[in-house]
């Protein structure tokens, strides 16, 4: 791992001397877990490619201003760059589309469906994703993006702290409150979520 670090740094040496082929290795080595990382947070294709170029655009122009904290961990910076970018994409939309991106072979906790949905059973998945989506809103920030990251983007908890830059435990704090706000918030509400 460090000697990656090391070899890593190397490649962004050469990039900022002038040397595309340094950056062009970094791209090549970390696109598919880049990529796979922004299509899984917005299930667009066309978008995912947007996003995916716009993360190196501002990862070029980071390096070349100087910018960027060599600390060895060039692809939890770039995959920074590009949760930023996503988190910025939804913000200017005003809106989470959740019930587009929830995962359509899993309920809201990853219970696996059992059987393929009848017309009622979406009916009641997307009321139950739009109830969600509005109790979300009512969440502090932090809590609702690791619900996000969880839920319906599937990522692991060992990733989610990565991303959000704090460790496991935190992440898993975070997740716990938002579950328990949601529970409080349902109950206020008189909100039954069920299938």
């Amino acid at each position: 791992m460090k000697m990656e670090a090391t070899d890593e740094r190397q490649l962004i040496r050469d990039f900022l001397d002038g040397k595309p082929s340094g950056l062009q290795e970094l791209i090549e080595r970390h696109q598919t877990r880049l990529y796979s990382y922004i299509f899984v947070m917005v299930k667009d294709k066309q978008l995912a490619d947007d996003l995916f170029q716009d993360t190196f655009v501002k990862v070029i122009n980071t390096l070349k201003s100087g910018n960027y904290n060599d600390e060895g961990k060039f692809i939890q910076w770039a995959m920074r760059i590009a949760h930023n970018l996503v988190i910025d994409h939804f913000r200017k939309q005003k809106k989470l589309n959740v019930a587009e991106m929830a995962n359509d072979q899993f309920s809201f906790m990853d219970t696996l469906r059992v059987t393929d949905p009848n017309i009622e059973d979406m009916m009641v998945t997307e009321q139950i994703n739009q109830d969600i989506k509005k109790m979300m809103e009512f969440l502090p920030e932090e809590q609702r993006e690791v619900l996000f990251l969880r839920c319906y983007a599937g990522m692991s908890f060992k990733d989610i702290a990565e991303q959000t830059e704090v460790s496991i435990n935190t992440a898993l704090g975070r997740m716990r409150y938002a579950l328990i706000n949601l529970r409080k918030l349902m109950k206020e509400k008189n909100i039954i979520l069920t299938r």
